[in-house]
């Protein structure tokens, strides 16, 4: 019997039904995703580009000047101040960019304080100089207009849906088989397993088979909310989306077995869980870009499963890419898997 599926088939469905007996599972692995999408969608959502905000120090001529022209485009929000209230805003970050002027209003003398690592101080910089040196009667040389576009596909909720997936995949895969293989462990019945007539392999197989079974329900309960409550859309084929899924799944469900394999305890287990899920959290891509890390970093990154799914994931999802755009991440997924699999296979404690 041990040469025939039939153990497998049986050890999967039995994982599948451990795991619909507990209700807390369901709820992290359905529920906390839709939850998370939706708290982050609603907080970063898009709206209206607030007005830059610009601190004018009061004194002379000038600076009424400056202060009613800026108030007058309607583009600048404006807060007359001295100084040392002036200096204050623009440190705490009240105000994007601190203006100074003297001199008389027929010619002024203005100077921009402003922190150059702020990307909305620098607009506002470039902004207000823009506003003042119409006013002071500038024209443009070059004849422009502006066609305002406002379309799905390029706010924060469309890139955080894929990597909350890729989140999702993660967590399930190592938690859901790598904490339920120790908690067998440390029950003794894992050396009762090893004598029945089955294969090694197929019992630990048999972890990873019964989470690929709820993906296609992890996935869409992702992608749905996203269409429903963000009006996210899927560009790409849902055969490509399907074959990451799956690869992502078994990526990880492969890692989580490698980190099941030695510890005795949940306690040790939970450690090692939280030493590699972590570091993925924060560099893979999920809530951010990996780009904003050093370039130096960059190819470590990429070399990480987290990234390859996200990366994958947000080709077909947002860019509509076939699937073997994706050829690298698709083997980075792989690689790891199999790798994890195969030494998870040769190191498994037992007893």
């Amino acid at each position: 019997m041990a040469d025939r599926p039939l153990p497998l088939v049986e050890l999967s469905r039995t994982r599948v039904l451990e795991f619909i007996r507990e209700p807390e599972a369901i709820f992290w692995v359905f529920v906390f995703p839709v939850l998370l999408a939706a708290g982050l969608g609603i907080a970063f959502r898009s709206r209206p580009a607030e007005m830059p905000r610009a601190a004018v120090v009061a004194g002379d001529e000038a600076s009424s000047w400056v202060a009613e022209a800026l108030q007058r485009s309607g583009r600048v929000e404006v807060m007359e101040l001295g100084q040392g209230a002036a200096d204050q805003a623009l440190r705490t970050g009240k105000v994007d960019v601190e203006v100074k002027a003297a001199g008389p209003a027929s010619s002024p003398r203005v100077i921009y304080r402003y922190d150059p690592q702020r990307s909305d101080s620098r607009t506002a910089r470039a902004l207000v100089d823009d506003v003042l040196q119409r006013a002071f009667g500038r024209t443009d040389q070059l004849a422009a207009r502006d066609e305002p576009v406002t379309q799905p596909g390029d706010r924060y909720i469309d890139f955080l849906i894929p990597g909350l997936i890729g989140l999702n995949l993660m967590g399930s895969g190592l938690w859901g088989v790598g904490f339920s293989l120790v908690l067998t462990r440390t029950r003794n019945l894992l050396k009762r397993f090893a004598v029945t007539p089955m294969r090694r392999s197929q019992f630990l197989l048999s972890y990873a088979l019964s989470r690929l079974v709820f993906l296609a329900l992890e996935v869409a309960a992702l992608v749905g909310f996203g269409w429903l409550a963000f009006d996210v859309s899927v560009h790409g084929s849902f055969v490509a989306l399907t074959v990451v899924v799956l690869l992502g799944g078994a990526t990880f469900s492969g890692v989580g077995l490698l980190l099941a394999a030695r510890p005795k305890t949940v306690e040790g287990v939970s450690g090692w869980m939280n030493l590699v899920m972590l570091p993925m959290w924060v560099v893979s891509g999920s809530f951010f870009s990996y780009h904003r890390f050093p370039e130096a970093v960059q190819p470590v990154i990429r070399a990480l499963p987290l990234t390859a799914l996200n990366d994958a994931l947000r080709a077909v999802v947002n860019d509509g890419a076939p699937l073997l755009a994706s050829w690298r991440e698709l083997l980075i997924m792989g690689g790891w898997g199999l790798v994890c699999f195969v030494i998870a296979l040769r190191i498994f404690r037992w007893k």
